[in-house]
C-alpha cells in the first residue's frame, strides 16, 4: 500500500512539473513548425549536381550525384555524372571505373562512352580512346560536333599529325563552367535525352 502512495506521489509531481511554465496548446500550435506537403516532390539529385559542375564546385556536385544515386538507384545516368565528376577532381582510375560500368548497363549510352574516350586519352590510353569515340560518333549518327570533334582530335594524336596548339580543343557536353587546360577534351551529359555544350576541359 506504501509503494502504490509513494508511486501515485511520484505521478503527480511529474505531471505538475510538465505544466509548469510550459506553452498553452494554443500557443504550442502558433509556434509549431510547418507540417511538409508530402505532394510536392524534391529536387531531382541529378539536376541539382549538374548546376553545381557549372558553378564549378564539383566536390558538392559528387555528394549531389551521390544522393542521386540513393534516390534514383544506381543507372547508366548516374554513373555518367559520379564519372565526370570524379574526372573534373582529377580522379582518373575511379572515374574511367564507373563510366565502364555505366556501359555496362547501357552499351548504347553515347554521353559515357564520349566522357570514358576523354578519360581514356587523358590517362594516355589514346588508341583506345580512338575506338572508344569512333563507337560514340556512330551511335550517334554524328549528329553532336563535340564528339566529331574529339574523335578527330583523337586521330589526329594516335596518327601523330601536327595540329596546332589552338585547335586541340576537344570538344563534347560536360558538366562544369569553365574551360581547365589539360588535353582539352570535353565531357558529354545527358539531360532529358538532350546533348549540351557546356565547356571544354
Amino acid at each position: 500500500m506504501t509503494r502504490g502512495l509513494i508511486a501515485l506521489l511520484c505521478l503527480g509531481l511529474l505531471a505538475a512539473c510538465q505544466n509548469a511554465g510550459g506553452l498553452s496548446a494554443n500557443a504550442a500550435a502558433r509556434n509549431a513548425p510547418f507540417a511538409a506537403d508530402r505532394r510536392g516532390q524534391g529536387v531531382d539529385g541529378l539536376l541539382v549536381g549538374h548546376r553545381l559542375m557549372e558553378a564549378g564546385e564539383n566536390e558538392l556536385a559528387l555528394r549531389a550525384y551521390l544522393r542521386a544515386a540513393g534516390e534514383q538507384g544506381i543507372n547508366a545516368d548516374v554513373l555518367s555524372a559520379l564519372g565526370s565528376a570524379n574526372l573534373q577532381l582529377g580522379r582518373l582510375g575511379q572515374a574511367e571505373t564507373l563510366l565502364r560500368r555505366a556501359l555496362e548497363m547501357d552499351p548504347t549510352f553515347v554521353p559515357a562512352m564520349n566522357n570514358l574516350g576523354v578519360v581514356l586519352m587523358e590517362r594516355g590510353k589514346a588508341g583506345e580512346a580512338r575506338l572508344v569515340f569512333q563507337q560514340a560518333y556512330a551511335l550517334d549518327s554524328g549528329e553532336t560536333d563535340s564528339i566529331r570533334e574529339n574523335l578527330r582530335l583523337a586521330i589526329a594524336r594516335t596518327e601523330n599529325i601536327d595540329t596546332p596548339d589552338a585547335e586541340m580543343g576537344y570538344t563534347g557536353v560536360i558538366t562544369t563552367q569553365e574551360p581547365k587546360k589539360t588535353d582539352d577534351f570535353s565531357l558529354v551529359r545527358r539531360d532529358k535525352g538532350q546533348f549540351v555544350l557546356l565547356s571544354q576541359l
